[in-house]
């Protein structure tokens, strides 16, 4: 059973199914319960709750001094809860959509991630903010800019794909001393529902997790893709195809010794993500398994991946942009028989 929250505060009824933005919005909650030092910070979070009311009902509870409404400046924002995380507090900074981060990239890059690594201060900050495509939000509003900050050392990257994770990894986010980038791929915000434990829990940062036993080839993903590659390894093992499904969950630190003990088993790797192709993950994960496991590839390593062409806006052509089950399965069917 779960704990769920209402706007006001008080304790909703328990057993309910609650959807990946409640678990965000239990997170933060619940931190904000157990550390007065968690403070939120960002643009229309107060009054009107957050663009995708993420924050509904957290100023009623927490009042103006730990939930701050800010003006409409990114960098203001990281550069303000940078300040607070060094004079002991622990700031949620929100984006209202991730893809104007980047507005933020000197203070994440240049700062932000430095700190701790060049004073040994504390930087406990958590950015976080809604990511991705798939609802026709057009080239500003559908980034998956992930990998701008996975190169970044001094930072922590995660991406997960369901409520447990969101709410267990978001906790951990807050409780670490290092700066944390949390992507919410908003596609699944009100998709994807899941009881949660009634108790407090982290998820532990950095862990991937193997979603599906398989023996014929390894499929890894994260986020909404990591749906997406649920279903084709439904549907591979009706024709005899046997995929072993891993959610990545961290991208930085990415859990190199899950991937390495699959791909021994599996001896074949697909990677599934929405991140356009040219400097994705997949890359770095080819690199990994070259490096560490070579002798045990039978095949080459496949990418199912979005175009290296910014989110179009039309939905079909969306619809051509992003990986998708079909393309899926056509890599792994084509790789199974490798």
């Amino acid at each position: 059973m779960t704990t769920a929250w209402k706007a006001n505060g008080s304790q909703a009824e328990l057993g309910t199914q609650v959807t990946f933005l409640e678990a965000i919005r239990q997170a933060m909650y619940e931190e904000m319960e157990r550390d007065p030092a968690v403070v939120l910070i960002g643009e229309d979070i107060g009054v009107y709750g957050g663009a995708f009311k993420t924050s509904e009902g957290l100023l009623e509870r927490f009042g103006w001094e730990r939930v701050i409404d800010t003006p409409i400046s990114e960098s203001a924002i990281v550069g303000a809860a940078c300040g607070m995380s060094y004079l002991g507090l622990r700031p949620i900074a929100e984006m209202q959509f991730i893809d104007f981060i980047v507005c933020a990239f000197n203070q994440i890059t240049n700062f932000v991630a430095k700190g701790h690594y060049l004073w040994n201060a504390p930087a406990p900050i958590v950015i976080r903010g809604p990511s991705g495509g798939g609802v026709h939000g057009g080239p500003f509003h559908s980034a998956n800019p992930e990998m701008y900050f996975v190169h970044t050392p001094g930072l922590k990257v995660i991406y997960p794909s369901t409520p447990y994770d969101a709410k267990g990894l978001l906790k951990a986010a807050v409780r670490d001393n290092n700066p944390v980038l949390f992507f919410e791929h908003k596609f699944l915000y009100r998709r994807i529902k899941e009881e949660l434990p009634t108790e407090d829990y982290t998820v532990p940062i950095g862990k991937a997790v193997v979603r599906r036993e398989g023996k014929h080839l390894t499929i890894i993903s994260y986020a909404a893709m990591m749906h997406t590659s649920l279903e084709a390894a439904a549907e591979l093992e009706r024709e005899g195809i046997h995929a072993e499904v891993i959610d990545l969950r961290t991208l930085l630190p990415l859990d190199e010794e899950t991937i390495l003990a699959s791909l021994r088993k599996t001896n074949k790797c697909l990677v599934v993500h929405e991140d356009t192709k040219t400097g994705g993950i997949a890359g770095e994960i080819a690199a990994i398994l070259c490096e560490g496991a070579f002798g045990d590839l039978d095949g080459p390593l496949m990418r199912v991946t979005a175009l290296d062409t910014p989110v179009p806006y039309a939905p079909s052509l969306e619809e051509y942009f992003l990986p998708n089950k079909e393309k899926v399965l056509h890599a792994a069917r084509t790789l199974a028989k490798y």
